[in-house]
């Protein structure tokens, strides 16, 4: 089966400086595909070249063998939601902050149907956010915002969803609830989700499929067991490193090895 989206030897940056170089990787339908990779490693980059946000200077991304440079705006946002890592507060209640979400299917100042409020309010209490509708986003905490901001992106019934780090600064809890609720999601409905993430661990356990990322090149692809091998950790992070399989899950899991006395 032809992948949801594919990147094809993308190099682009800022100004005259390149920060990715030859970057291919593709996301299959239903997977989750995780970026790792150290700070300054290229990932938010690879994340607005995805969403379209920053131009290539090289190579393609594509949706379903398509050029997403051959969609408009509004097409593109029908398939594919993306959450940025951060996000200016903005004076909207919670439930008008969601609604948002249905604007490529209306328009933006289009009234909402009867199906538009329907998928507003199951994406709402899928997010455990309907006692929170007409709260101020700018009052909420941390997790519920992150929250928040899947529910908008979900309320565009897309079939891809980019993440940008949205498991940082969470703590344990939210963390997991986050990533339990996007898995369920690829099994449940078929979305495909790509994800850059800084927790290793976390990332071994969700992700179907990982793409490590070294000084704005690929340094490997695969599966979690695959990426997940010291040699690979410790050229690519500078930290010494056992990787040893979950007792409970099989996949990898990655202690620190602390500095020799």
């Amino acid at each position: 089966m032809p992948p949801v989206l594919a990147m094809v030897h993308a190099r682009t940056g800022y100004e005259k400086t390149a920060v990715i170089d030859d970057i291919s990787l593709a996301a299959a339908p239903g997977e989750i595909l995780g970026i790792i990779g150290p700070n300054g490693a290229g990932k938010s980059t690879v994340f607005k070249a995805l969403s379209r946000v920053l131009p290539l200077w090289h190579g393609s991304v594509q949706w379903r063998g398509k050029d997403i440079r051959r969609l408009t705006r509004r097409e593109l946002a029908r398939h594919m939601a993306a959450i940025p890592q951060f996000l200016m507060p903005f004076p909207y209640s919670v439930e008008e902050f969601v609604r948002m979400g249905r604007y490529p299917h209306r328009g933006r100042f289009a009234p909402l149907t009867s199906e538009d409020r329907r998928i507003v309010g199951d994406v709402m209490e899928l997010m455990e956010l309907s006692a929170l509708g007409h709260k101020r986003i700018s009052a909420l905490s941390g997790g519920e915002m992150q929250r928040v901001c899947l529910a908008q992106a979900l309320a565009q019934q897309p079939e891809l969803l980019l993440m940008d780090e949205p498991t940082a600064h969470l703590d344990i809890g939210n963390q997991v609830r986050i990533m339990d609720i996007v898995k369920g999601l690829t099994r449940t409905r078929g979305l495909t989700a790509v994800v850059i993430l800084h927790d290793l661990n976390l990332a071994s356990v969700y992700c179907d499929t990982l793409a490590l990322l070294h000084s704005g090149r690929m340094h490997c692809l695969g599966r979690p067991e695959e990426v997940l091998k010291r040699e690979h950790i410790e050229a690519v992070y500078q930290v010494r490193v056992e990787v040893r399989p979950d007792p409970v899950t099989q996949r990898p899991h990655l202690f620190l090895r602390p500095p020799e006395p």
